[in-house]
Order: C-alpha cells, then structure tokens, then sequence
C-alpha cells in the first residue's frame, strides 16, 4: 500500500518548496496512492527547478490555470516553479485508468488538460482564500470528494495491477518480470499484458524504475555506504550495471548524484 512518507520519487528532498502528502479516505485507497499538495513563493526574475525520478503511474494535478493529467514518464524529469502558486494533485493508482476512462500508454511522456471545471472550482474557492498550506486538508477532502463523485469501482483486472505496483514497490529483491510473474500467480505474457493496459509501461521498465529509485535514496541517504555495496544489496548483477542505468535514467553517475545531492542539486534555482 502506499506511504505518504515515500519520497523516492524526489531525488533533491531539500529543494522542495511547501509540500505534504495526505492519504486518501479508505474508499479511495484502489484509484489514489496519495494525494500530493505544494505551495511555492519563488523571488521574483528567479526559477526554482524539481527534479525528479517519478513513479511509473499517473497525476492528476489542479492548479490555478487548469487541471492536467501527467502520463508516466520514461525517464526523469523536472518542473521549473515561478512566481507564486500552489498545485492539488493526486497519485493514480494503475486501476484509475479504467475507472477515469484513461490509456496510461498514449500518455508516456505527455500532460494533457483534463475538463473538470467543477473540481477546479471547488480547489480555487478553498485556496484563493490565502490560507495557503493551513488548507492542505480541506483540500484534500475537496480533491478526493471528486473522486467519489466521478469514479465507478474499479474492475478486477485493475486490481491486480495496483498488487502488482504494491508488490514491486515493496519487494526491494524483485528484478525480473518471471520472478514477479510467479509471485503473484500470474503468466508472463498475462503481466505484460496487465501492466500495459494499466500502467502504460512494460513491466520491466517497472521494475527497474522502482529499483532505481531506491537505490537514487540509498546513495543520497547513506553517503557511508559504497555504490559497490548498494548494487549488491540491490541485486545489480555489479557495480557497472547500476552506473549504467543511472546514466540512461538520470543522465549522470551515481557519485555525481551523491555529490550533487549534498548541495542543493544542479541548477536548482537560477535567474529566468
């Protein structure tokens, strides 16, 4: 199940402007991981850029210029804040797709606006107010009142696709699609299948993607641990296989990660 503590989908935790994580209400805990709330204030002629490694799912996000919905991205990626303002967005869990009418893999890579002028009302009337992160929950509230309102429950095949993204969140020894496939009682073809059609990524790209993402925190959190041994601990067939993939993913090595990481990232705020 999803944690609102989860931050590996952060890779510089100490830019983040105002920022909480609020859990859905039971009902909701099949369509929303969480929903994610953040307010900014940025000095004027400047840009604050977040850099990020996502998790392989979508975002619904409400903001004062409309309401979007972010597909899962391939790779990382980054937002540039300026000026000041505020977002309301929810984490989708993969049997959201159905359930919103969605196909997850036309929108890899893509934020596409999503018409819901009601939901945009009710977020605006609650944060035009000024109260600005003192409203987080009512917020909240208003975001998952939407949900209840809009959304059937999910199918049993979306189902097994949120196992599926709980499992491989959770399972720091999961690196294959067979080794997953059979945990969870399902033929391979099956999950590649399922992950598709809920998630919009091969199940591979899951995988790896969460794994990535705890090794990113590990080397941040834990700058006494060698890269050698968290590859191990990971399960990286070496050293050079996690290097690799931090290069394809993020574009540098793990070092300059960890370097990067101590400070407060490259480029993260400069004059726009």
């Amino acid at each position: 199940m999803a944690d609102e503590r989860d931050r590996r989908g952060v890779l510089y935790p100490a830019r983040l402007p105002q920022f909480e994580r609020i859990l859905p209400p039971p009902e909701l805990k099949d369509l929303v991981g969480w929903f994610w709330l953040v307010h900014w204030d940025i000095a004027a002629g400047r840009t604050s850029r977040q850099q990020l490694l996502p998790f392989p799912l979508m975002n619904l996000v409400v903001q004062r210029e409309g309401v979007t919905l972010s597909g899962p991205a391939s790779a990382a990626s980054h937002r540039d804040l300026a000026g000041k303002g505020w977002a309301v967005a929810a984490l989708l869990r993969p049997a959201a797709a159905t359930a919103l009418a969605l196909s997850p893999a036309t929108l890899i890579d893509r934020e596409v606006g999503f018409e819901t002028p009601e939901l945009l009302q009710d977020i605006s009337r609650i944060l035009e107010k000024g109260n600005g992160p003192a409203a987080n929950p009512e917020s909240a509230r208003a975001l998952g009142a939407w949900f209840t309102r809009s959304c059937p429950d999910p199918d049993a095949n979306g189902l097994r696709a949120n196992e599926f993204i709980d499992y491989v969140a959770a399972t720091r020894s999961a690196v294959s699609v067979e080794q997953v496939a059979e945990a969870l009682g399902f033929s391979v073809r099956s999950l590649q299948r399922l992950s598709l059609r809920y998630v919009g990524l091969p199940p591979l790209a899951v995988i790896r993607r969460y794994r990535l993402q705890e090794a990113a925190q590990r080397v941040r959190e834990n700058p006494s641990a060698s890269i050698a041994q968290i590859a191990a601990e990971l399960r990286y067939t070496d050293q050079a296989h996690l290097a690799a993939d931090f290069r394809k993913i993020l574009g540098f090595s793990p070092s300059t990660y960890r370097a990067h990481s101590q400070s407060a990232g490259p480029q993260s705020e400069y004059e726009s």
